[in-house]
């Protein structure tokens, strides 16, 4: 039982648009600011201060112009933000050393100015928010407590309840977390389905802290952020995450499309299962790795097979010191011991992870290294997925020299479609074959950010590789690699791709739109032919030649190359090249 201070600094705030209980469900920012003293001890209370906010952007809905009463001529010269936070730290510091108290206790007849509209914002824009917002007393929450038979507490005056709960010891002080805690989560652990959310459209350098910093002013469980993975291994643009308790799972939905930098984020209800089947783990190994407390992990992918914990200690350098040197180093290998190519890394502090993320792209052996932040859940993801992979191929081994005229596109906006990849191919859009536009999609469906592009020849798709490798579609850089029409046809069959091979597909093939294309594909042969390759194995909206008596209602046209398609360029692309829906499974 907490028991409060004889001074209470009672808070209230709006922003520029829906307030009550919608407050900060719009992502609108805080335009004004009122608070005032309560001296318990002597029973008086103090001056009823007001400050208006300046915000970013001067726009003020009219359900905000008809309940604050303010326009904005009002607004148009109060100061910003941090200049009001300072007025009011300085006001109640002032306060409450004139009535010669050493603390006070923040009370709000809603949390939701705290959680929702001022912790979020002032995580955007950087700001440091006084001691006494991290900790506040729900009035309503404890006059609903005190008082249980005083009838609904919305037609309740805040003075009025305030006066029937002063004298009473407050039986719940709630906070905000100043950070975020990692940690590991076993798959045996009961997760309740009513803490945890899905995040999707994340960007794909985002890390457990940043998500974390997305949900400010909420509190998410210990080791709560777990980062979900693609086929390929690689993250995926969602999260699942995991709150204290079911109120601020509830509250975490009302940020539904609120932005993350330049990107709106979806937020959806999600299952304890499908939380422990991203972040649980059973793994000795993976356990006593991350049992060392508030540790900063990172990710390093492309290893040489060869690498030792010498070789990557001596990469990393002496300006970041991995905790407890090869200790701190946790490869990742396949259940025969062969090494993956990836590796994380453990540093004790934020200063050790900046300077090893500096080494992004710099060479060991005779390859490049990538670094990324990390977090627990993905080590345990990472984990479970190799041990998984099979040992042994299940597709015959073809004979055929596969010609390498594809390019690989990672990374592209999961908004993106065909005219966005023809628009940034610019002038090497001429150089694509027929149907040769190919969009990778997810085990739900959506968007992985992968695509392939079937280019006439090898020195074409190079010279894409060469010209287009990082070039920026919207907000994001994408990656443009060449590759060959047997790794392409066995991705979009379902299979991943990766820097230890080909690993292939499952046996059974997912289940597309529209069904009957399955009708059109005769059994497969023990060895693939070159048009077999080259034909799109999956497509969605395939032209049949023209049919005859003998032939099958469904055929599977094969469109070879027509290079005087091609010359008028004010054809419509997005017309020739119908998209093409596959599917890479989880």
């Amino acid at each position: 039982m907490a028991s409060h201070s004889d001074t209470l600094v009672v808070f209230f705030g709006a922003t520029a648009g829906a307030n009550g209980g919608k407050l900060g469900s719009d992502e609108r920012e805080i335009i004004l600011l009122v608070w005032q003293i309560v001296d318990l001890h002597e029973k008086k209370v103090g001056k009823l201060h007001r400050c208006l906010v300046k915000p970013d952007t001067l726009e003020l809905t009219d359900q905000c112009k008809e309940e604050t009463g303010l326009t904005l001529d009002d607004i148009i010269n109060a100061e910003p933000l941090d200049k009001a936070l300072q007025q009011f730290q300085q006001s109640v510091s002032s306060e409450v050393k004139c009535l010669g108290r050493s603390s006070c206790t923040l009370c709000v007849n809603s949390p939701l100015v705290i959680r929702q509209a001022l912790h979020p914002e002032a995580s955007k824009k950087n700001l440091v928010l006084p001691e006494c917002f991290f900790s506040f007393v729900d009035v309503r929450k404890e006059f609903h407590k005190c008082c249980p038979n005083a009838g609904p507490v919305q037609k309740l005056t805040l003075p009025s309840m305030l006066e029937c709960i002063l004298y009473h010891k407050f039986s719940c002080v709630e906070s905000v977390k100043y950070k975020f805690d990692s940690g590991t989560c076993s798959k045996t652990e009961p997760v309740d389905s009513e803490t945890v959310i899905r995040a999707r459209g994340l960007p794909w350098q985002s890390s457990d802290q940043d998500i974390a910093r997305f949900f400010k002013g909420l509190n998410i469980a210990k080791g709560g952020v777990a980062l979900c993975l693609n086929a390929q291994g690689r993250r995926n643009g969602e999260a699942l995450v995991r709150f204290i308790n079911s109120e601020h799972r509830d509250l975490a939905l009302e940020r539904h499309k609120h932005h993350m930098g330049s990107r709106y984020i979806e937020v959806y209800k999600a299952t304890g299962e499908e939380f422990l089947k991203i972040a649980g783990g059973t793994s000795n190994e993976v356990a006593q790795f991350l049992s060392k407390e508030n540790q900063v992990i990172i990710r390093m992918r492309g290893l040489p097979f060869t690498a030792t914990p010498q070789e990557v200690l001596s990469f990393l350098g002496p300006e970041s010191p991995v905790t407890d040197g090869a200790e701190g180093l946790l490869f990742v290998k396949y259940p025969d011991g062969r090494p993956t190519g990836d590796a994380f890394v453990l540093f004790s502090c934020e200063e050790y992870a900046q300077n090893a993320l500096k080494k992004h792209k710099q060479i060991l052996g005779k390859r490049y290294i990538e670094l990324f932040r990390s977090t627990a859940a993905e080590v345990q993801q990472v984990l479970n997925r190799y041990m998984s992979t099979p040992l042994i191929s299940t597709l015959p081994p073809s004979p055929i020299v596969s010609t390498r005229d594809c390019v690989r596109l990672r990374g592209l906006p999961y908004t993106a479609g065909i005219e966005d990849i023809l628009e940034f191919m610019g002038e090497h859009t001429v150089d694509i074959k027929p149907h040769g536009v190919h969009m990778v999609l997810n085990q739900q469906g959506r968007p992985s950010g992968d695509a392939f592009i079937q280019m006439k020849s090898p020195d074409k798709a190079f010279m894409v590789a060469q010209k287009c490798h990082k070039k920026t579609m919207k907000d994001r850089y994408v990656e443009v690699f060449q590759c060959s029409t047997e790794e392409m046809s066995i991705v979009l069959m379902g299979g991943t791709l990766n820097r230890s091979g080909l690993s292939p597909p499952p046996c059974k093939l997912p289940c597309l739109s529209p069904p009957t294309a399955y009708t059109a594909f005769p059994t497969p042969p023990a060895i693939l032919s070159e048009a077999a390759l080259y034909q799109p194995p999956l497509l969605a909206a395939p032209r049949p030649h023209q049919t005859t008596a003998h032939s099958p209602a469904h055929t599977l046209a094969y469109y070879p190359p027509q290079p005087h398609l091609y010359m008028n360029m004010n054809m419509n692309y997005t017309a020739y090249y119908p998209r093409s829906v596959h599917v890479a499974l989880q």
